[in-house]
């Protein structure tokens, strides 16, 4: 168990600004040595004796020599964001400058931070718990107002909240039953079974919801894959350039024009959708780099979420596809069938039993809110409603999994009405697997993976 320190006893600096060129940069400081840093840094006035929440503009300066007009922001700790003493540099955006700022601030005594620093000694003084640190990267990596809206839930505190909720109720009963060990040559019940039995199954559901929540929660987050397939000429790319309303793939009337595969992403509804436009494939072609490309397409269409399969109306018939079904149900692969041209005057009308054919203009742009509308409902189980925690990180979602196991095993407990010493047990491991996923239970190897994945300055 990490123990939630008052800071390493050093000051950490980075630039908190995306990396490049822009108006304005931001270089951060956090750490007992914050202040005097600045105070040799910023002559203009001395930034210790300031109030905390303030801003001040002056010259920075190193050994006299001015580096760039700044203003200084102060943040006293410990209500700052990491709880220690914080310093934002707000300096013109010139990565030269940005720079010099940086090694001014390490050759004053700060080190350079690392991945996620700020937010780990956030963590660690208490300001957050581990999954509201864990959301403040899901927020910097958003992409979509549902993934904004559930990792802005989730720094608020609205998953931590829910199993803080569950922990604190099972820490009394767990209590009260350890009490009972106390007097069990008295044979004393302190712990209600009947209202623990009541509570053990209201976390039960809860945990259940939430387990249930990662399917939508893994979508929002990181989107759904979607391989165009289907054979030379049917019309992928023209379908690939409709969906993104720009000609993002070259199309022509010759077979095989597509030999390699290209990745575009499309917003349907607030869900990312990325679309993988492959070669079309065909049983037997002479060219090697056309073959090679046919490979890829099926690596692409056994890894993706879903395939739209494309195809020409009039070129293929009903046991055509009906054989290329079968053989996306016996991979398992979850699929869509569209019938492309279907403005032209079609020959021979395709009829697929208890299959639905969405039929389509990808050139002419007929029924393509049809076709995407489609493919949101097939991919995307349930809705993010306003408030409603979902559970988007795989950690969380193991770590619920054996909650549950341990819930079971409780319930199974209290029907045999096994005794106090063996319910404690278990009740000790699901408050262990409620605490791995909150931090009041976790490792400093852990703690370092998870932060390592942050960008520097935050």
């Amino acid at each position: 168990m990490i123990n939630k320190l008052s800071g390493w006893g050093d000051t950490i600096a980075a630039i908190a600004t995306a990396p490049g060129i822009g108006a304005i940069a931001t270089i951060r400081l956090s750490g007992v040595d914050s202040f005097s840093i600045i105070d040799r840094l910023f002559p203009s006035k001395k930034i210790s004796g300031q109030k905390t929440h303030t801003l001040h503009v002056g010259i920075l300066s190193l050994k006299g020599k001015a580096i760039d007009e700044v203003v200084v922001a102060v943040f006293k700790g410990p209500k700052s964001y990491t709880g220690e003493d914080i310093i934002e540099i707000s300096c013109h955006g010139s990565i030269f400058i940005q720079q010099q700022i940086l090694s001014a601030c390490i050759e004053e005594g700060a080190r350079l931070a690392r991945p996620g620093e700020f937010t780990q000694r956030s963590f660690l003084n208490g300001r957050m718990d581990l999954t509201q640190a864990e959301a403040v990267a899901d927020l910097i990596a958003s992409n979509t107002k549902a993934s904004q809206k559930n990792a802005l839930n989730n720094i608020r505190g609205g998953f931590s909240g829910q199993l803080k909720e569950m922990r604190d109720q099972l820490i009394q009963f767990a209590a009260l039953i350890e009490l009972e060990l106390d007097f069990a040559t008295e044979d004393v019940e302190f712990a209600d079974r009947t209202k623990f039995y009541e509570l053990i199954r209201h976390i039960d559901t809860t945990t259940t919801r939430l387990i249930d929540s990662f399917q939508l929660g893994n979508v929002i987050k990181n989107g759904i894959s979607v391989a165009i397939i289907g054979k030379p000429n049917a019309g992928k790319s023209t379908l690939l350039n409709t969906l993104l309303n720009d000609n993002r793939a070259i199309v022509s009337e010759i077979a095989g024009t597509t030999r390699d595969t290209i990745e575009e992403v499309l917003n349907i509804r607030g869900i990312l959708f990325r679309l993988i436009d492959t070669a079309g494939i065909r049983s037997h072609s002479n060219d090697v780099i056309e073959n090679i490309g046919i490979e890829k397409s099926l690596e692409k269409m056994k890894s993706a979420d879903v395939v739209l399969y494309i195809f020409d109306v009039n070129e293929e018939t009903s046991e055509m596809i009906q054989q290329q079904v079968n053989a996306f149900k016996e991979a398992g692969i979850n699929y869509l069938l569209v019938a492309n041209k279907s403005d032209l005057d079609i020959i021979s009308p395709l009829t697929l039993s208890g299959e639905t054919i969405y039929h389509i203009s990808a050139k002419n742009k007929i029924n393509i809110d049809q076709l995407t509308n489609a493919l949101y409902d097939t991919t995307v189980q349930g809705t993010l409603e306003e408030d409603s925690s979902m559970v988007t990180n795989i950690r969380h979602y193991e770590a619920l999994q054996k909650v549950k196991i341990t819930l079971t095993d409780i319930i199974n407990g209290l029907d045999q009405q096994l005794s106090g010493d063996l319910l404690a047990l278990e009740i000790r491991s699901c408050l262990y697997y409620l605490g791995e996923i909150t931090g009041e239970i976790t490792n400093e190897d852990k703690l370092d993976f998870i932060f390592s994945k942050f960008c520097i300055g935050k």
